[in-house]
């Protein structure tokens, strides 16, 4: 009898524990539950790394477009991170200009947008044969703004390799794509160059480029730059006047202004990588992203695009997704940077977050981080949270055993007497008051409550 009386009474460590376990999983809520991978080694999830189409239909889901012909693709929601279809995501293939994503989203939150620089020759050179150029002049200055729009729209390799200059030098500004592709859990990713421009050993995935983009979206300059459809980029100086001309450039995302909800991202080609194409559209206050790579017609990396955004659109909840992109393992510290015109120019080092998060929505604002230095919000509250739940169900227990070991000393007359303890304010916001052995005054509620308050304090200082 006594052995089976100790497996029913559950210890006071075994309440406490159960109490702060209970809260912080409260705390840390879905984002928390939430798996970078889906415990394959392929990153995503398992199906992601087959080569045939990858879908899972429920009741009434539409059917995926016919002649898809690209060898690589994929289309996710940009919120959830969900892959509601794919062919061939993780299919190492040459990137093109599509590579610029990750450039843009390792080095543009390093200088204000207001920042004017003096190009020089060296910076021009090396370019690679056919690139595609904005039209950057040496021995002339132009703001970073400027050079960004040359990146995005006329997707300049001269406005690259000038901004990688700033950035310490070519193979500086590799290293770091690297790193950050890294962070980003983009493993099919090897970077040879900034531009994307065809180089031995350079590749990429539909999933990586995704990855990329959904990332960059974060930043609001990059944001604001990928969806600009023309703009005026400085020109040379004029030989009469002296004065430094201008000219337009247009943006080459054949998309953009003509899918509706079109944000951007960015688009590719060459002869060896064929078209590639990353882009977001928002419809409904749902964003989803596309990638598609090298379909057997260079114009068809377009159509194919918007045939699946169609898709996804109707095939909201419609769907059980067959992958997940992973989250961002490396601090936000710029996420949010938008390096308005009024900031002062920076020398090079990361700029700090949040000028511009109110202008992004709400699925590209900067995470709550786990895993770094002290605790999220969220986690501090479930701590607190915890930590009351722990006293409660000490004091609880130490009530009811000490009131039915009086009640069985005393006689039937003791049993009357109400012992459920009830919670109150206290100096952690959470108290026990109650009555007989474990009310207010008690030496052992008291301990109790210290040990508590003590924890939790050395948690706020650490903090």
């Amino acid at each position: 009898m006594q052995q089976k009386r100790q497996q029913k009474s559950p210890s006071v460590t075994t309440i406490a524990v159960a109490s702060a376990a209970s809260a912080l999983v409260l705390a840390a809520g879905a984002p928390a539950a939430l798996a970078q991978d889906t415990g394959s080694s392929t990153v995503g999830g398992e199906r992601l790394g087959r080569s045939d189409v990858q879908v899972a239909p429920l009741a009434g889901a539409p059917a995926l477009p016919r002649e898809l012909t690209g060898r690589s693709w994929l289309v996710a929601d940009a919120g959830t991170g969900e892959v509601l279809a794919a062919r061939n995501a993780h299919l190492p293939m040459p990137p093109a200009s599509t590579l610029k994503m990750l450039f843009a989203d390792t080095v543009l939150p390093k200088f204000d947008r207001s920042l004017e620089h003096q190009v020089t020759p060296a910076e021009l050179a090396d370019l690679g044969v056919g690139s595609s150029l904005v039209g950057v002049k040496e021995n002339l200055p132009y703001r970073v703004e400027d050079l960004w729009r040359g990146v995005f729209l006329s997707s300049g390799n001269d406005a690259v390799h000038v901004l990688a200059h700033m950035n310490g030098g070519v193979s500086q500004t590799v290293s770091e794509m690297q790193a950050r592709a890294r962070a980003l859990q983009a493993k099919d990713t090897k970077v040879a160059s900034p531009d994307g421009y065809d180089m031995d050993g350079q590749v990429s995935s539909a999933y990586d480029l995704t990855l990329f983009a959904r990332a960059g979206l974060r930043n609001a300059d990059f944001r604001s730059y990928c969806s600009t459809r023309t703009a005026r980029f400085p020109g040379g100086l004029d030989k009469t006047t002296g004065q430094r001309t201008t000219f337009d450039i247009a943006n080459t995302d054949r998309l953009l202004g003509k899918y509706p909800g079109l944000i951007g991202v960015k688009n590719g080609y060459t002869t060896n990588a064929g078209a590639t194409f990353t882009g977001a559209a928002e419809r409904g206050g749902r964003i989803l992203l596309v990638t598609v790579m090298h379909p057997e017609a260079q114009g068809r990396v377009y159509d194919e695009a918007a045939s699946l955004l169609d898709w996804g659109f109707a095939a909201a909840g419609k769907v059980e997704p067959v992958g997940q992109l992973v989250e961002d393992l490396a601090p936000q510290a710029t996420a949010g940077a938008t390096g308005g015109a009024s900031g002062s120019p920076s020398s090079g080092a990361p700029r700090a977050a949040g000028n511009g998060e109110a202008d992004l929505p709400p699925w590209s604002r900067t995470p709550v981080l786990h895993g770094g230095p002290g605790l999220a919000p969220a986690l501090w509250s479930g701590a607190v949270l915890a930590t009351g739940l722990a006293a409660w169900g000490t004091a609880r227990t130490i009530s009811r055993r000490r009131a039915s070991a009086a009640a069985a000393s005393a006689g039937p007359a003791a049993s009357a007497v109400p012992t459920a303890p009830m919670l109150v304010g206290g100096p952690t916001g959470v108290g026990v008051m109650g009555i007989g052995s474990t009310g207010v005054g008690s030496r052992t509620h008291r301990r109790h409550f210290r040990r508590a308050r003590a924890l939790l304090r050395r948690r706020t200082h650490r903090g």
